[in-house]
């Protein structure tokens, strides 16, 4: 007969729990932000004012989001976590890949998804930067 086990998980490890219907959640709950399939039937590509800011490839063996970053912060994260990587077919100054469920909690994730939202709107028209943050 089994006896019951009890696991102890650390709260830090919190990161363990991310599945893609979360991720693709989280994005979808942020202001003006859109899916679609531009490339292809497995690249789930997230806009905000329909500027790209990041990418999930659905057929991955392991669940990763590409998300554009603050170049000299990319470097960072990359010298940081070994879940980290540049972004495959982008511009690895810029682009970077983070690998869920290895050693960034899910909190610190969401935390790159909004950076990423806001590298693009910084890029776009003061106006529209207003009027994005003010309303």
């Amino acid at each position: 007969m089994w006896a019951p086990c009890i696991i102890w998980i650390p709260e830090k490890l919190n990161f363990l729990i991310m599945h893609i219907e979360e991720l693709r959640e989280y994005c979808l709950s942020l202001k003006g932000v859109t899916e679609s399939f531009p490339f292809d039937d497995v690249s789930l590509v997230f806009k905000v004012l329909n500027k790209m800011f990041a990418l999930i490839p659905i057929d991955a063996p392991q669940l990763s989001i590409a998300l554009k970053c603050d170049p000299e912060k990319a470097v960072e994260l990359r010298e940081e976590y070994s879940c980290v990587e540049p972004a495959y077919h982008f511009n690895k100054k810029y682009w970077n890949t983070i690998y869920l469920n290895r050693q960034m909690s899910d909190e610190d994730v969401k935390l790159w998804i909004r950076h990423s939202i806001d590298e693009v709107v910084k890029k776009l028209s003061k106006q529209v930067q207003h009027d994005y943050y003010s309303g």
